[in-house]
């Protein structure tokens, strides 16, 4: 892992006493995964964002999300680019139990699900085309459906690939199977592997290893974050299905993770980074993206992402590669400022949440009231808003562009936004549940190999 150094020679002069004093901490060291969401941290760093704060940054790449987790759990890492659900199920106890916030969201949308060549001609046949002769987009899963049954009918699991058991990956690949009639299995106390009653296997792979699993056979698709859906097409050896835009318009994705006793000792600091954060995040958005093409030359150097620019503009700048030649405009595939996209909702928490319990990883129903309260003990949006109006107090940001009057929860998702067409509304997260069709609903269990109750 290359760490980047700052030279303090010459940035000690941009920082003034006063703010000096005021930081209970000013050398930090940040973790991320080698994605292209982790660029409001690279933007933050190469914009000088954190060293305006008064912070001397190191960031440093790491080698799965379980060995991110437990720097910043072990105080090794200072704070961490996260998959959503790490915090969330940190505090719940599920895994590893800590207690671990976010003051900050760091983008929206950004995944893709993409299957093998082999997967993808068998899938093309079930697919409606426009009148171009062009698959018919969003693709469903129930196009998938044929494909699982010869496969079990040749006495072969159908396995597909996602990055992390509370990953939003894992969830938003089981929203999509699950939307097409496909279970993509249970967890249980007794049995973490989430394949309890499974139709799909869904097995951990770390981001960057997916195209090569699935060159070598070992998996037939998979969710994963950019740029690793544009590089099997790049490489020629998969083609990506959907988006996650597609499964819900304008999701939340990764957010920036620190623990609860970090926030406690270090309020000064903690605001500092945010402001950092929010800079970097606002200009990676500015002017229709108008500096999208240098970050993805900042994001290609092998100390961040290190793929291919080619590759990772296929995504960053508004555009989107399914089948080779098949580029359609997708301007809001990656978000990092706009709608909101930096502000901690509650909202999105309580999703991650529904998931966990969809699935048996919250073995027991809960009242609506826990969800909130769980929600509101890891998403911190009063850290985020006085980040943000430190910097319209200080002519750095827009005072319009913050949900000042927010109560923490977004307007219900319409269901024309999301791909079953159920609505969603973190209010009311149970009846949420017993909407959708494959999951636990109310008090059922999983009990052994079945779901009773």
């Amino acid at each position: 892992m290359k760490k980047l150094l700052i030279a303090l020679a010459t940035s000690t002069a941009l920082i003034s006493p006063a703010m000096a004093q005021e930081l209970e901490k000013d050398e930090l060291t940040f973790g991320f995964i080698k994605l292209t969401d982790m660029a409001p941290l690279a933007v933050a760093y190469e914009q000088g964002y954190f060293l305006d704060e008064g912070l001397f940054v190191t960031l440093e790449a790491q080698a799965n999300w379980k060995v991110l987790l437990d720097g910043v759990i072990g105080g090794t890492l200072d704070g961490a680019h996260m998959l959503a659900g790490q915090p969330i199920a940190a505090t719940i106890g599920y895994g590893t139990k800590a207690h671990i916030i976010t003051p900050f969201s760091m983008d929206l949308n950004g995944n893709g699900i993409t299957v093998s060549n082999e997967v993808w001609e068998m899938m093309k046949p079930n697919i409606a085309e426009t009148d171009a002769g062009q698959p018919q987009h969003p693709i469903s899963a129930e196009a998938l459906v044929p494909v699982v049954e010869k496969f079990r009918s040749e006495g072969k699991p159908f396995n597909m690939g996602m990055v992390f058991p509370v990953s939003t990956h894992n969830y938003e690949l089981r929203y999509w199977l699950a939307a097409g009639g496909l279970n993509p299995g249970f967890y249980s106390p007794e049995n973490i592997s989430g394949q309890i009653g499974a139709d799909v296997m869904l097995s951990v792979t770390p981001p960057p290893q997916m195209p090569a699993t699935l060159e070598a056979g070992t998996i037939s698709g998979y969710c994963v974050g950019e740029p690793w859906n544009q590089q099997a097409v790049f490489k020629g050896i998969g083609v990506p299905v959907i988006t996650d835009y597609e499964v819900w318009k304008n999701n939340p994705e990764k957010v920036f993770g620190i623990t609860s006793e970090f926030a406690e000792e270090n309020p000064n600091t903690t605001k500092a980074i945010v402001k950092a954060l929010i800079r970097a995040a606002m200009w990676l958005d500015e002017n229709d993206n108008a500096n999208r093409m240098e970050a993805v030359e900042m994001l290609s150097k092998p100390e961040y992402v290190g793929a291919d620019a080619e590759v990772i503009a296929n995504s960053m700048t508004g555009t989107f590669e399914y089948e080779k030649g098949d580029v359609r405009e997708v301007p809001d595939f990656n978000v990092f400022f706009r709608h909101n996209a930096t502000y901690p909702y509650y909202s999105d928490a309580v999703w991650y949440l529904t998931q966990m319990r969809r699935w048996g990883q919250i073995a027991e129903a809960k009242p609506d009231s826990w969800y909130d309260e769980v929600a509101k003990s890891v998403y911190k949006p009063e850290i985020y808003l006085e980040a943000a109006r430190a910097l319209v107090d200080e002519g750095l940001a827009n005072e319009a562009d913050f949900p000042w009057d927010s109560d923490g929860y977004k307007a219900p998702t319409p269901s024309e936004d999301i791909i079953d067409g159920i609505a969603y509304d973190g209010k009311a997260p149970n009846a949420y549940l017993d909407s959708l069709p494959i999951g636990l609903k109310g008090d059922q269990k999983v009990i052994g190999n079945e779901v009773q109750g």
